[in-house]
């Protein structure tokens, strides 16, 4: 078994055997037929992944990675708010006719900001750092602008990142308000430990840790019983994640600069409905 799958089980037993229901409360998500999207929900989960042990990504399902990897190309080296730029349709629902998701995202690392060193971005900022400054505490990113948000057709659910540099060793903290654990966690999990795998390589340091710090980890009412039976699966060991060594240009990466060797998740066929 992974340490992917090992934190997704106990993080998902402990919201169903001690997490608290959102059923008396008005909520904002609803099912496609308009139906209230209720939540089980823990706050205040923390996991912690070795990425020089392994590479987490979880078993019990399929992770679609390349496609998680593209979108992280889309918001961290593309920095697009639009969905044209973007070679899958999960952002749809929340774009408008032209495509855009507002000023989210992509838009938020693309805006330039002015240092003394000159204007960076906010991706740039931190490869300047991590290269220049690697003692600094100050190398981190925010998406969560609040004078854009009512500009947003989704408020940032990942939205903050803090690197930091011990050593040759880059480690890294992910924040995120909010978290649907059957449809996004180990997606999103296994786009950030792509991330530091990149900054890591081309800043001349090794990948360390990745802590996930998530403020409300819920499972949605729908996804319950689909969550109780991927809890039966039988996990397999994590595979093999390798990244292409002759890149050292950040925005020379390709989704097909990586690679998962020996991936073998459980079957899985049930259909996850998205509440929106």
């Amino acid at each position: 078994m992974s340490h992917a799958d090992a934190l997704f089980i106990r993080n998902c037993r402990d919201i169903l055997s001690s997490g608290v229901w959102d059923t008396d409360l008005p909520v904002r998500p609803r099912w496609e037929d308009g139906t209230p999207a209720h939540t089980i929900k823990k706050f205040g989960i923390v996991n912690r992944y070795n990425l020089q042990e392994e590479f987490p990504i979880l078993t019990l399902r399929r992770t679609y990675w390349k496609t998680a990897a593209d979108e992280l190309l889309w918001i961290w080296q593309k920095k697009s708010n639009n969905i044209h730029d973007l070679n899958a349709h999960i952002w749809d629902q929340w774009a408008d006719e032209d495509g855009s998701i507002g000023k989210a995202y992509g838009y938020q690392l693309g805006v330039k900001h002015h240092y003394p060193e000159g204007d960076m971005d906010q991706v740039d900022r931190v490869l300047y750092d991590l290269k220049h400054n690697p003692a600094s505490r100050r190398i981190m990113t925010s998406l969560y602008n609040f004078q854009d948000l009512h500009e947003m057709n989704l408020y940032p659910c990942a939205y903050s990142m803090t690197f930091n540099v011990s050593g040759n060793v880059l480690n890294a903290i992910l924040n995120q308000r909010s978290q649907d654990m059957l449809a996004a966690n180990n997606w999103n999990v296994v786009q950030y430990a792509i991330l530091v795998h990149m900054f890591a390589q081309v800043s001349g340091l090794v990948p360390g840790e990745l802590v996930h710090v998530i403020a409300d980890a819920h499972i949605y009412d729908r996804h319950v019983p689909i969550i109780e039976k991927m809890l039966t699966q039988t996990p397999s060991p994590a595979p093999q994640f390798t990244i292409d060594p002759q890149v050292r240009d950040f925005y020379a990466f390709t989704r097909e600069s990586f690679s998962l060797e020996g991936y073998t998740p459980a079957p899985f066929t049930d259909t996850i409905p998205i509440a929106i």
